[in-house]
């Protein structure tokens, strides 16, 4: 099981995500960087662990008010030798094209941002990651995305955002459900939980049930995951 920081981006600079509540994010204030300037905040966390992965959220290219490209290339230039999955609302196919051909980061299809049309074609996209987008009411984006796993990319992120930045522990309910609905279908995708974890306790329970690894924020800013801990999953 494989602990991925997760950074989110808006107006160039890292916020503190909070229950998928966008319009609300603030600049980033943690113990682990003098500053919430992208650079800084991922040192301080490599500082922390060797992560060999970062999710980076593009807040306002997923919105449609702008992107965060200067700032993702920046970090690809200056960690070169860190893995990054970019979810920037990539969800028409031409975009996830131009994102593999960049180089610029691991191309994550987020449900949210998925047209009905696009569906096969996005996902059948090579090296593409699937973000199963989940809020308060339900599955955000298409059905047969969350429903028809012959569809899904061999790895899927679960996301609850409803969770994000809440510590009230990761979905378990909709990790088994997918986990179940996958293998019904003949499909064993890598799963990923996104969402709500709290510490070392949740880390065990989600490798314990055979999830491939969790993307998490505010328990390792906020020293709920200690360094000991996160250098054991990093």
């Amino acid at each position: 099981m494989q602990l991925i920081p997760v950074v989110d981006l808006k107006g160039g600079v890292v916020v503190r995500a909070h229950r998928g509540e966008r319009e609300a994010y603030r600049p980033i204030q943690t113990p682990l960087s003098p500053s919430a300037c992208p650079d800084d905040v991922v040192a301080g966390l490599l500082a922390l662990a060797p992560f060999r992965t970062l999710y980076v959220a593009d807040i306002d290219a997923i919105t449609g008010a702008g992107d965060n490209e200067t700032a993702i290339r920046d970090l690809a230039r200056t960690f070169p030798g860190l893995e990054l999955w970019v979810d920037a609302g990539d969800g028409d196919p031409a975009r996830i094209a131009a994102r593999a051909k960049s180089g610029l980061g691991t191309a994550i299809v987020g449900t949210e941002s998925l047209g009905e049309a696009d569906v096969e074609a996005a996902l059948g996209a090579e090296g593409v990651i699937l973000s199963l987008d989940h809020d308060a009411t339900g599955p955000r984006g298409p059905e047969r995305a969350h429903n028809d796993a012959r569809l899904w990319p061999a790895r899927v992120i679960v996301m609850t955002l409803a969770r994000v930045g809440s510590s009230e522990g990761p979905d378990m309910t909709a990790l088994d459900r997918t986990a179940r609905r996958a293998a019904g279908q003949g499909v064993v995708p890598a799963l990923y939980a996104a969402g709500g974890v709290r510490g070392p306790d949740d880390l065990a329970a989600l490798a314990e049930a055979g999830i491939a690894g969790a993307l998490v924020a505010s328990a390792l800013h906020d020293g709920r995951i200690d360094r000991d801990s996160a250098r054991l999953w990093a």
